[in-house]
């Protein structure tokens, strides 16, 4: 190392520092590029990680958010759902009850779509035989696949393992939100509320012009009297 540096003149010095900090330099921008292509590497994966979770959960509710009920999806469209019932009952929202289950049948086919592009040789799996099911008319059952999704998800993000003592119920898909009626019964609530409030400013209107009435009537009586 001292043969390399050469103290003899100041010529030589200046040279022989300027050679450090170009070595110096050189060293440090190599580092920089190195941390900056690991740092981007490392953001790339975790915004796979996350979408990927995010499509995951997404499925999972979609999949696995019943208890109770029905658990099983009907595989039919809804050409055959006419066809098989020409006046489908209704349910207590309005809802036809053909169209209800088309809904839950579409919303399982979009979850499986998702799992089979994003999920594990586990998960593709279960979800490919489910698909093949559809496709061929028979009824699916999603427990399984989604106690492999609930499984991949918390070990995912870290998160203890469900005790092997609780015994969870077998899971369904989630039953679609029905708006109408709720939208109806607050078109209701407003209707008689606006009924109501015109209904009370007629009241007011009234007693204000009985009460100039009987104030008018008053007044008359009183110069009638006043007279001599």
């Amino acid at each position: 190392m001292r043969s390399s540096l050469d103290f003899s003149s100041w010529t030589s010095l200046l040279s022989t520092v300027l050679g450090l900090l170009l070595v110096t330099c050189l060293m440090m921008g190599i580092r920089l590029l190195f941390m900056q292509t690991v740092q981007k590497r490392r953001e790339r994966e975790n915004r796979q990680i996350n979408e990927r979770l995010k499509t995951l959960i997404a499925a999972y509710k979609t999949l696995g958010s019943s208890f109770t009920g029905t658990l099983s999806v009907s595989p039919l469209h809804l050409r055959d759902l006419r066809q098989t019932d020409e006046t489908p009952p209704q349910t207590s929202a309005g809802e036809s009850l053909n169209e209800r289950r088309r809904r839950i049948r579409d919303a399982v086919e979009a979850a499986l779509s998702d799992i089979i592009l994003l999920g594990t040789e586990e998960q593709v799996e279960l979800a490919t035989r489910a698909a093949q099911d559809m496709v061929a008319g028979r009824s699916i059952e999603t427990a399984a696949l989604v106690t492999s999704l609930r499984g991949f998800i918390r070990d995912a993000l870290d998160l203890e393992p469900i005790p092997p003592h609780l015994q969870i119920p077998s899971q369904g898909p989630a039953r679609p939100s029905t708006g109408g009626a709720g939208g109806n019964r607050k078109a209701g609530e407003a209707q008689g509320s606006g009924g109501r409030g015109g209904a009370g400013a007629g009241m007011g209107a009234g007693g204000l012009g009985l009460g100039s009435g009987l104030s008018a009537g008053t007044g008359s009586e009183d110069l009638t009297d006043r007279r001599p």
